[in-house]
């Protein structure tokens, strides 16, 4: 009897050590090792207003309450492991009319140290609407809870109205807590906020170089959360603040970084950057709607030389309700072979808005203004310029563009030879 054998199959796992080595030699490596070691914790520590006010029910028809529930959750979730989180609460206990009770209602809910997920959820899970408004002295308590350390060290106030307990101003309470040289910020954010709610949380970020932002959804709430907190983790992103001028030739110098601003409505603000041969400027900018302003909106960032002419321009504008609008330019500077080119070159960055104050809104302090500046090696020649978008991505893209089709040829080559030996058989 002729016992018809099956063909061998060693060909085929020779495909798939090639697929395996293509992928060890595809796989990202990974950044630990170039990491620092031994850096102080960052601390931050959530503020959170339970007073009764925040049972109203218009953020996406859900409660006030509800929407912050969700948002810590969210931001517990995907809180940094490096970042020691504490949570302190305003208004959460007393009922009563007693103002001088209700004035010291304050607690740390969940001390400020290594985060335990689940015990942090379990605390906020627990609140409820409850009493007065006390921002002053939860302010002052949370600048005690985060004391010690040379990390970074940030307060996170959500409220969604005044401090009901004057005379302790707690915008003269931040300006004694940025008076101490204790470096820690203090960002604020507005849940649907009026104008007196607005301006006293912007003064108590303005205080200690934080920013404040008017909340009227849960996605924006979380989102700026957890950006804050991230920021904690990263203080080379935090802004630094800084003030433009009204000419070139008067504006402050810009590197590589993240900068703070105000900017009066209608106005036009000049900031510098010098550029060497090779590199590509990057910049964007954004302007942040605390209070209500006119429909129509615009905001124009523009590169320009030291003499007045305009390189590259960015604008965006838009109409309606707005909590933020932004745009941004690229400036890619060639190499040249000329000594006098091969000097920095001074870029002029004008930002202009067309903001107009709704009736009856104050419009100072100016609106705040965020501006990234990245200087980065520009493209050079033609096979930049092709690949330009994917970073240092492209070559990962012609590996497997190269692997591919090994993989096709050594497929058809197979088919082929199993084929042939079936036949032969």
């Amino acid at each position: 009897m002729i016992t018809r054998q099956r063909p061998v199959r060693r060909p085929l796992a020779w495909l798939w050590i090639l697929i395996a080595v293509l992928g060890l030699g595809l796989r990202p490596q990974t950044a630990f090792a170039d990491e620092p070691a031994g850096q102080p914790a960052p601390k931050v520590e959530l503020v959170l207003d339970v007073s009764g006010s925040m049972r109203a029910r218009d953020i996406d028809g859900g409660s006030r309450m509800a929407a912050a529930k969700q948002a810590f959750n969210e931001v517990l979730d995907a809180t940094p492991a490096e970042v020691q989180l504490g949570i302190r609460t305003l208004g959460a206990q007393y009922r009563g009319n007693d103002r001088q009770e209700g004035c010291k209602d304050t607690q740390q809910l969940y001390a400020v140290g290594p985060l335990d997920r689940t015990e942090a959820k379990t605390a906020v899970a627990t609140l409820a609407p409850t009493g007065w408004t006390p921002i002053g002295p939860a302010l002052l308590k949370a600048a005690g809870d985060l004391d010690g350390g040379a990390g970074s060290r940030r307060i996170v106030l959500i409220s969604d109205g005044e401090d009901t307990c004057a005379p302790l101003d707690p915008c003269v309470v931040a300006r004694d807590i940025a008076a101490r040289g204790i470096h820690i910020t203090i960002d604020t954010l507005g849940l649907v906020p009026d104008a007196k709610t607005q301006a006293q949380l912007s003064c108590i970020a303005a205080a200690t170089g934080g920013t404040y932002t008017a909340v009227r959804h849960k996605e924006e709430l979380s989102h700026r959360v957890g950006q804050l907190v991230d920021r904690a983790a990263k203080p080379e992103v935090t802004p630094k603040p800084v003030t433009g001028a009204t000419e070139c030739t008067a504006a402050p110098a810009l590197t590589s970084g993240i900068y703070s601003d105000r900017e009066e409505f209608g106005a036009h603000r000049w900031y510098r950057v010098e550029v060497k041969p090779g590199q590509e400027l990057r910049a964007s900018v954004s302007v942040a709607a605390d209070r209500a302003v006119a429909r129509d909106y615009g905001l124009l960032l523009r590169a320009t030389t030291l003499h007045g002419r305009e390189i590259v321009r960015g604008q965006e504008a838009g109409e309606g309700r707005t909590d933020a609008i932004s745009t941004g330019l690229r400036y890619p500077r060639p190499e040249s072979d000329s000594d006098e080119a091969a000097a920095p070159e001074t870029v002029c960055l004008r930002v202009s808005t067309s903001f107009a104050a709704a009736a009856g809104v104050k419009t100072t302090p100016g609106l705040p203004v965020e501006l990234t500046v990245d200087l980065v090696d520009g493209p050079d020649g033609a096979s930049d310029v092709a690949s330009f978008g994917l970073g240092r991505g492209w070559w990962l893209l012609g590996v497997l563009t190269l692997a591919g089709f090994l993989a096709g040829l050594v497929w058809g080559w197979l088919s082929r030879w199993r084929v042939t030996v079936w036949r032969t058989n």
